[in-house]
Parts: C-alpha cells; structure tokens; sequence
C-alpha cells in the first residue's frame, strides 16, 4: 500500500551538522531521491526510510522508543538498526541505509543490504497454524523472518487467504481503495517461503497424538501448534434474518457481497451500532444510499466508549444524513424493509447485521482444552494442551496491567499476537506485553484507543471533541486502563509507550499536560 512522499527537508546525502540532530527526535530529510529518517539514540546515528509500509503513514511524526520508531497513524513499530519491521500492522521492512560520520558532520549513504537470517534456539520439527486470518498469517511470517527453516502448515478456508480486514469496513467499502489494497499475500508469497498453505477447515484436534484433522479427512501432523481461527458473525434469531439481502461483514467475499446489494438498491439499514456496523454506515453514505441505523442501544457505542464518545461518533454520521433509531427493538426482517417492535418501517434494499461476533471456539472445546469466553491461555499466550498456542480473537490471556484475563478482537492485537506465538515456539519469546490498540474511521475522522477498559470505568473527557481534538481517560480502581485520542496521534503513541512500561506516574503526567495544552 505504499505511495510517493514528496521530497522535503535537507539533502541528508550531503550531510548535516551532527549538532543538529536532537536525541530520539526523527529528523525529516532525504537522500538519493528517497525519504529519509535519521535519528539519534545515544551517541549512535540511524537512517531509515521516512515512510511506514502498512498504510504509508508519515514517521517524522511518529514515536521514538529505544531502539524503534512507531508510526502516529497505526503504531506500527519499526527497528532503527535495520527497518525490520517489529510490531504489526506493518509487516514489511523499510528501507534502512548507511551513517557517515564525517568530524562534527553527519551524512546518509548507501542503502544497506538485508540483514542475514538468525538460527533460533529451537528448531521444531513441523509447525501447523488453524486460521489464516490476521493471527495466523502474522504468525507464519514471523516464523521465517526468525530464521525457522522447518516445515510450516497454514490452513484457513476463506477465500482468497489473508486479507487488510479492517480495510473491508473502511476505504474498499467505500470503494476507494483498489482490490490490490486489500489482500495481504498470494499463492506465490507462500511459495516463496516455503509455506503450504492448505485452503481447507480444520475439524477436530487430537492434542494427545499431536494432529489436526481436515474436514477432507486428511491428517495433518504438528510439533507445535498454533489455534487462530478467529470469530465469526453473529445473526440474530429474528424472522427473515436469513434472506438473502441479509449480510454480515467479516470476510472479503462478504464485503463484495455488500457492494453488489448496494449498487442495486437506494436504501440500506445497518442493524447495530458497533464499530463495524457504522463503519459499514459512512462507508455506504460514500456510494449515496440513503442509511438507516437501528439499535438497541440508547447512545451509539455508549457501552465501551461512554456517552460523550458515542454522542460525538453519532453526530458526525447524522451531519452525513444517517438516521438513528435507538433504544428500538426488532421484530422482523422482510425482503424490502425493516419492521420494529412499535410498527414502523424501514425501506431496506440490503440490511447489514453488525451485532457482534463470538469466537471459534468448538474444534478447541472438542478436544478438551480449556474454554471461557474463549480459549484460556496462559502469559505466553499457551493453551492447556502441550505444545498449543491460541492468538486472536479466541484467545483470553492474563493482561498484566490490569491483574485480569482479558479477549479483544482487535486487528493489531491479533497480528501481534501470532508474531509473540512465534518468538515463543522457537525459544526466543517471553509474556505477551503488547498493549491493546485499534483505530476505527468515520469519515475524516479516525478514533486511536489503547489500553482495555470495562464498561465500570471512570471517564474524563480532555479538549474538545467537537473539535476533534481530544483525550479521554478511562480509569478502573483510579487507574487510566485505556486512553482515545482524536487528532493526538502523537500522545496516543506516548501513552502506548507508557502502558507498555507500566509507568502509571507517566501515563497521569501526559494526560496532565494535555489539560494544560503544554
């Protein structure tokens, strides 16, 4: 997804004065025709490419962290010392080049070759991942990019493989992203990498023999493996929620499916306010149906971002021209319209259903392994079966920061998951210590919330949201357990950092200084 950046800043191939170059402040420049990031930590140099692979966010803007560089758009984390690529969503390198330091001037070189491939501690002798979503696609990656040269077995059915999900709600729903934006790899990626990956479903685990067994009957055999099957829509159990211009979105073929019912029809009804379901909303108001949103919530989201987020969220849809109809009960569905409890109608030439999803949890509970509102896993993200990991949205792990078991079903969280999955399999992982983070976009609008907080939190709103220049603070037992930001990209980044490190001190230190706009 990578695009042109306009050339700016001084001609770091001609060099600068090395007293120019602030400790861990990126500095913009370029050099040989390429955008170029030089920073300093320490008394070491670095130069890398100015621009984050994923959605080519800007990261002079972003976040210096040690030895890393996070973008301000969708925390991807990048190493300093060679551009690999760290912490999802970004899953490819960037460009990383030579230092010359020349008396009190320093200069950009060469662009450096790529880094050779380490030997892990542990070498498996096969690893199979169930589920090629987010988690388990990540997950294979990270194998190879470790140095794992044994046999790897990706098996997910959905067609086409991975896909960027998050973009299925967003921009491709829109329709303005490209086809090519959206998915992630191809046959020949994996081919490359010597992955076989096998478009089928898994349907039962033996944890003791150490197999997976296909819906085809085949018998796939594992040293380590990795449960990543992610969730699923849920439908509600209502007349005509089977008719087919019902839709759910999860997967490219439905997102296409939607975008077919829609250049056929003038109105759409969106059934729940979720983040999805109004994402889904803005993005159909982009192709100029007319867009009913029908709820059972009396504030869109009010239940996971408080009433002030939800009326703001709720606003920005209705100077679009969306129609809310909340606290309303649904009686059926019919093949053109919405019927509610109280009689009225809603014209609907497609309805989509964004009422939640729930985990795939059955080929787990199958096989014995230890389910609670998902698959239990201990700090390492292990299940309670030898040699089993669980990533994504099933899996429920220990969150530190909060002394609780916890299940998100966030994009990233599942990326970065399968990639601590795969340290870990080859001996090179620890606890899995990634703070929670997703983005979610309503028009020109972007949301950034990191952290976790139950529905009990204490809320404070600083700035304005009107504005869209924002914090809110959620805090449980007086502790911030999550932060959103709108339009503070950059502190979102830095209170990310601070979750990371436990630094509550910190965290009450940067939500200070937003008070006082210093």
């Amino acid at each position: 997804m990578a695009h042109t950046q306009e050339l700016s800043g001084p001609d770091l191939a001609a060099g600068i004065a090395a007293a120019d170059l602030a400790e861990n402040v990126p500095l913009l420049g370029h050099a040989q025709g390429n955008a170029v990031l030089l920073v300093r930590t320490g008394t070491t140099m670095h130069a890398i490419g100015a621009t984050c692979s994923h959605y080519s966010g800007p990261l002079a803007e972003g976040l210096v962290v040690g030895e890393t560089v996070r973008c301000p758009w969708h925390h991807a984390c990048f190493d300093l010392r060679n551009g690999e690529a760290l912490g999802a969503p970004a899953l490819e390198a960037i460009p990383c080049y030579e230092v010359i330091r020349s008396g009190n001037r320093v200069a950009v070189g060469a662009r450096k070759s790529g880094s050779p491939l380490p030997t892990p501690p542990k070498s498996p002798a096969g690893i199979v991942i169930a589920g090629a979503g987010a988690a388990g696609a990540a997950s294979a990656e990270r194998l190879r990019r470790l140095g794992y040269t044994g046999a790897i077995t990706l098996i997910g059915n959905e067609a086409p493989g991975p896909v960027d999900r998050p973009n299925l709600s967003k921009d491709f729903l829109a329709g303005t992203a490209p086809m090519e934006w959206v998915r992630l790899r191809d046959d020949e990626f994996y081919d490359k990498l010597k992955i076989e990956f096998i478009k089928e479903e898994a349907s039962e685990l033996d944890p003791k023999a150490k197999v997976i067994v296909l819906k085809s009957g085949r018998r796939v055999s594992y040293d380590k493996l990795l449960l990543a099957p992610g969730s699923e829509p849920m439908r509600l159990p209502i007349e005509g929620a089977s008719l087919p211009h019902v839709k759910t979105l999860r997967s490219l073929a439905d997102a296409q499916s939607i975008i077919d019912a829609a250049a056929k029809g003038q109105r759409a009804v969106v059934i729940g306010s979720s983040f999805i379901g109004l994402e889904v909303a803005a993005s159909l108001r982009a192709r100029n149906l007319e867009v009913d949103v029908v709820s059972l919530d009396r504030v869109p989201l009010e239940r996971v971002m408080g009433t002030q987020v939800g009326r703001f969220v709720q606003q920005l849809h209705e100077e679009k021209g969306v129609r809310f109809h909340l606290g309303a009960k649904l009686r059926a569905i019919h093949r053109l319209s919405v019927e509610l409890e109280d009689g009225q109608r809603l014209a609907a030439d497609v309805v989509v259903l964004g009422v939640g999803v729930k985990p795939r949890v059955d080929l787990a509970t199958r096989a014995g392994l230890e389910v609670d509102n998902g698959i239990v896993v201990d700090a390492r993200l292990r299940t309670s079966a030898p040699d089993v990991w669980a990533a994504g949205d099933v899996a429920r792990y220990p969150e530190a920061r909060l002394g609780t078991k916890i299940r998100v079903e966030h994009w990233a969280a599942a990326q970065r998951q399968g990639q601590s999955v795969a340290a870990d399999m080859l001996g090179l992982g620890g606890p899995f210590n990634d703070v929670p983070f997703f983005w979610s976009q309503h028009y020109d609008v972007t949301l950034s919330y990191v952290g976790h907080a139950s529905g009990e939190a204490d809320i404070e709103v600083i700035g304005s949201l009107e504005k869209r220049d924002a914090t809110v603070a959620y805090r449980v037992a007086g502790k911030v357990a999550a932060v959103l930001t709108v339009g503070r990209d950059r502190q979102s980044l830095e209170i990310e950092a601070a979750l990371e490190r436990k630094d509550g001190s910190a965290v009450d230190a940067l939500l200070n200084r937003a008070r006082t706009g210093s």
